[in-house]
């Protein structure tokens, strides 16, 4: 006898299919068929509209042999229908099922093919249960308690409403029954002709006027890009990770021009600031618009005055943008739709504004941004520096809001080797990172502007690393290392952890901090072959499932390969990217979020952290960031120069639909890394 658990869990999604093309998005079996796992569903915006979906053929569900991923919005089933089939062991009628998903548009076309000398007379059916739970009570594996909903059936179809939500199922040619919960059943009587085919479709359009975001229109800014190498893992990796970016796109009801990257499927089709902004930095070598349109959308939301209640301070940026307050259930959390909470992503869109502008991002474009880098600045120096120390830390003042507000914001993500968790206010080692590189970069801005303060900031930054490496640094048998945070009382956290990496390629750390961070990273106490631990395996907090403390995530591995790359430690670096290919080979391309921490010696293959999700935008656009690493791209549009220094990785490399400057061009490398070609305009310079 089975027992009810006591307490709800979160849906696990790593063995369920997705087609998405934001902010609608479709989970189901690998069937197709959808409302055997918690996860199931149509989903649009923050609203699940149907909770279950299945297809009968002559009354027998078709029995599912393949499934195929065209694109992140495009799904294709085939199955057999060996119960219309005549006698003989080849099947002989199958079904072709296409899902498309586009923004508030699902469509299915359904198509029966038979090699029979007959004509065979059939029925389709499609039974279809309206839902309208809430995302975060399906993420926190509840239903929505009281949701009321209308179904009425017209000569157009059957109409849903909930709220301010509408949808529409329709068939031109179906016979649609409704009963008194709302179920739908679409029929159609159909002849698959001898040795041929018959397909019938349906089309269900949804519609929410409360939603702050929507999907972005066009095609992406990449569309274009290929990359091929020796090693095909790491083409298979971009080509996945560019067609599920494009499924990611996003715009806000209020700035319908300016794209962004939703954080990620099923629960964070919004925008985030950090993920937002990490997602952009990473793309920058396909061009700088999805760049510049993040930065906009960002600085429109810019903090303008204090508001404990939503975290919000002058010129800081914010965290997370929804509807309505978001509760979690099962948690202390409600956080309000327009959210502030996040230490990191004020320094972080800074640095997307230099890195862009390096890249080549119109001077128009940047120098429009300036009175909000003026504000981000000041922002990291007052409001960010709670207290004066010279350090930018974090402490939630609501009691119900995050109570980690770095990238590693769970409540248990900040603790000593010991396992006990860490006292705020809390200076996190690589806030001071971005903050100290922040102040670089919007120095040079301010120069090459002519606006004043420029000096004041390369002071500020050359303060905060002398204080940050006289603060942070704890000597070890093992070699030092830096601590992940500084607690409410100055204390040197202790544990080991991938917060580290972050450090790399900043500036904050000299030669020799450099060198002893690069050979942690690549420890076997953090590095599992799979990518970089989040956790070392020495800590008491350390489990290979844990959200943030001894998990792999994608973005976490591909920005200290970024900042190996950087510092020099092409080895060190070889080493991390060799296991994210590793693990994208295992998961079929497409990164989820997280995985295990488990080693390459335990396991043969890449285990799922399985709430994961998946697609994600940074985990998507970690694999440009590896790209660019390889190839060593470092961009000075100012001196019309770009570097070029390839690692020996992946072997030749032909790249195309990269961006200098507004330049496309095209780079091929041999297999000892030497540039062999490249269509560059005459006027940049290409150093190697």
């Amino acid at each position: 006898m089975s027992e009810t658990p006591q307490h709800p869990h979160q849906p696990l999604l790593h063995h369920e299919l997705v087609a998405l093309s934001a902010p609608t998005q479709v989970w189901s079996s690998p069937d197709g068929s959808m409302g055997s796992r918690p996860l199931h569903g149509i989903y649009h915006s923050d609203t699940r509209i149907v909770g279950a979906l299945t297809l009968l053929v002559g009354g027998q569900v078709p029995e599912n042999i393949s499934h195929s991923v065209t694109d992140a919005a495009t799904l294709r089933f085939v199955s057999l229908l060996r119960h219309l089939d005549g006698r003989g062991a080849d099947p002989r009628v199958l079904l072709n099922r296409v899902r498309q998903v586009r923004d508030g548009r699902v469509t299915e076309t359904i198509e029966l093919t038979s090699a029979i000398t007959d004509p065979i007379e059939t029925t389709v059916t499609i039974e279809l249960a309206p839902s309208f739970d809430i995302i975060h009570d399906v993420k926190g594996g509840v239903h929505t308690p009281d949701v009321a909903f209308a179904s009425v059936l017209d000569d157009a179809g059957v109409h849903y409403s909930s709220g301010a939500i509408t949808a529409s199922f329709t068939s031109a040619d179906a016979d649609l029954v409704v009963d008194t919960d709302g179920l739908t059943i679409a029929s159609w009587r159909v002849t698959i002709p001898a040795h041929g085919s018959v397909s019938v479709s349906w089309e269900l359009a949804i519609v929410d006027p409360s939603a702050v975001v929507r999907g972005a229109s066009g095609t992406s800014d990449w569309a274009g890009v290929t990359a091929r190498a020796d090693d095909s893992r790491l083409g298979a990796w971009v080509d996945t990770a560019l067609k599920d970016l494009a499924g990611l796109r996003m715009v806000t009801r209020d700035q319908p021009d300016d794209v962004f990257l939703a954080a990620g499927a099923p629960w964070f089709f919004t925008l985030f600031g950090r993920d937002s902004i990490w997602a952009a930095r990473m793309l920058l070598p396909l061009g700088t618009g999805i760049a510049g349109s993040t930065l906009r959308v960002l600085a429109a939301l810019q903090g303008t005055e204090t508001v404990d209640a939503t975290a919000e301070q002058p010129g800081k940026i914010m965290h997370e943008l929804r509807p309505g307050t978001l509760d979690m259930p099962g948690e202390d959390t409600s956080l309000p739709p327009l959210y502030y909470g996040t230490v990191d992503a004020t320094a972080l869109w800074i640095n997307l504004l230099h890195d862009a502008w390096k890249w080549g991002m119109p001077d128009a474009e940047v120098e429009a941004l300036l009175p909000n880098l003026e504000t981000a600045l000041v922002w990291m120096r007052s409001y960010g520096d709670s207290d004066g120390d010279g350090f930018l830390e974090y402490v939630d003042s609501t009691g119900h809001g995050l109570a980690n507000q770095g990238w590693k914001d769970s409540g248990d993500s900040i603790q000593w080797r010991d396992g006990r968790l860490s006292e705020g206010p809390i200076a996190l080692c690589e806030v001071q990172a971005y903050a100290y590189e922040a102040a670089l970069g919007g120095a040079a801005l301010l120069d090459h502007f002519g606006r004043s303060g420029g000096a004041d900031w390369r002071d500020w930054a050359a303060a905060l690393k002398t204080r940050f490496n006289e603060a942070f640094w704890i000597e070890s048998p093992d070699g030092a290392y830096p601590a992940v945070a500084l607690d409410a009382h100055k204390r040197k956290v202790d544990t080991v952890t991938s917060n580290i990496g972050h450090l790399l390629g900043t500036g904050i750390l000299d030669e020799e901090g450099s060198r002893l961070v690069a050979q942690r990273l690549v420890s076997p106490e953090l590095s599992s072959g799979y990518g970089l631990r989040t956790m070392s395996t020495d800590s008491t907090g350390y489990w290979p499932l844990s959200y943030h403390g001894g998990s792999v995530w994608t973005h976490d591995t591909a920005i200290a390969i970024a900042g190996l790359g950087r510092a020099g430690f092409s080895a060190e670096a070889a080493t991390l990217i060799e296991g994210l290919l590793r693990t994208a080979e295992g998961f079929d391309y497409r990164m989820p979020e997280l995985h295990s921490g488990h080693s390459t010696e335990e396991t043969a293959t890449p285990i799922p952290y399985p709430a994961a999700c998946r697609p994600q935008a940074w985990s998507a656009a970690s694999a440009v960031a590896v790209l660019g690493t390889i190839l060593g791209l470092e961009p000075d549009a100012q001196a019309d120069e770009l570097r070029v220094s390839p690692l020996p990785i992946a072997g030749a490399l032909d790249v195309r639909g990269l961006v200098f400057g507004g330049h496309s061009f095209e780079l091929t490398t041999d297999a000892s890394g030497a540039v062999t070609h490249n269509t560059l305009p005459a006027s940049v310079s290409v150093a190697e």
